[in-house]
């Protein structure tokens, strides 16, 4: 049972002065893989799909800043510094290398760390993620920070906005509305006193958005094997727009999960872990 599994190593490293939580499962025996986490999630919210990678590979979780058990100032946040969280964290750990899978703004951070440090990467693997300035998405951001703006009174209906749009539309009628209610509620509970950190995580991308241009020759020098794995109904970021990192990463495939919405890990995790599972397994677009 997922809720049995308990990190075999857990801790913090310090951040220019703050705590950068991390959790790791295994002995180091078996390679590792990084689920790095959406932008309102914690370690914790992977317990259930640790069952679905572990024994077979080890797994590193950690918490960006404004996220779970790690700090959360009131300061400006930088993708490129989280990414280096990442590898920071691993040489606390003493691991080499590892499999990263970005789901979301989890993404943001997996191309980041790619970027500056692809030759401590075996596989990448991304989902609701872009690489590209789209203006459906810059609209969405806009929108959130102007929801964040308005404070805790209306926080709460920026959750219900949010919930609706994620998910698709196979997974609420299968699961039922009132089964996601409590799963919104925990998030609006866990932000509810710190919409700081929704702001400054979102303000981050700023920086990843504002630099593509300078930083795009980078991106395309990344050969490590990547793997492309979108909800196939993604409302919040399309699957036309996820595709065009084809044409920048040399290296890549494909492989959008059918019937589901941005939280494809969520909607279909049997498919999602099994096609993660078996790519991480060859290190190869052509597993």
């Amino acid at each position: 049972m997922a809720d049995q599994l308990v990190p075999t190593r857990e801790g913090s490293i310090d951040a220019d002065g703050h705590r950068v939580h991390y959790e790791y499962f295994g002995d180091g025996a078996r390679e590792a893989v990084c689920l790095l986490n959406g932008l309102a999630m914690h370690t914790k919210a992977w317990a259930s799909f640790l069952p679905l990678l572990y024994p077979e590979f080890d797994v590193l979780l950690y918490d960006y800043l404004g996220q779970g058990q790690s700090s959360a100032p009131d300061e400006p946040v930088s993708i490129t510094r989280l990414a280096a969280h990442l590898t920071a964290v691993m040489d606390a750990l003493g691991v080499a290398r590892v499999h990263t899978m970005g789901i979301s703004y989890g993404g943001f951070v997996a191309i980041e760390h790619a970027r500056q440090f692809h030759h401590r990467l075996h596989t990448l693997t991304l989902s609701g993620i872009i690489l590209s300035r789209e203006e459906l998405f810059e609209m969405y951001e806009a929108l959130s920070l102007r929801f964040y703006a308005l404070g805790p009174e209306q926080f709460g209906l920026y959750t219900h906005y949010l919930y609706e749009k994620i998910f698709g539309e196979s997974f609420v009628r299968r699961v039922g509305r009132d089964a996601l209610e409590p799963m919104r509620q925990r998030f609006e509970d866990r932000y509810r006193g710190s919409i700081h950190s929704l702001v400054r995580l979102t303000e981050a991308q700023e920086e990843y958005f504002g630099k593509l241009d300078e930083r795009m020759p980078e991106y395309r020098a990344v050969t490590t094997p990547t793997l492309l794995m979108p909800g196939e109904h993604d409302r919040v970021v399309l699957p036309c727009t996820q595709k065009k990192m084809l044409d920048i990463f040399s290296n890549s495939r494909w492989l959008p999960i059918s019937d589901c919405g941005h939280t494809a890990h969520v909607e279909q995790p049997a498919a999602f872990f099994a096609n993660l599972a078996a790519f991480m397994r060859a290190k190869s677009v052509g597993f």
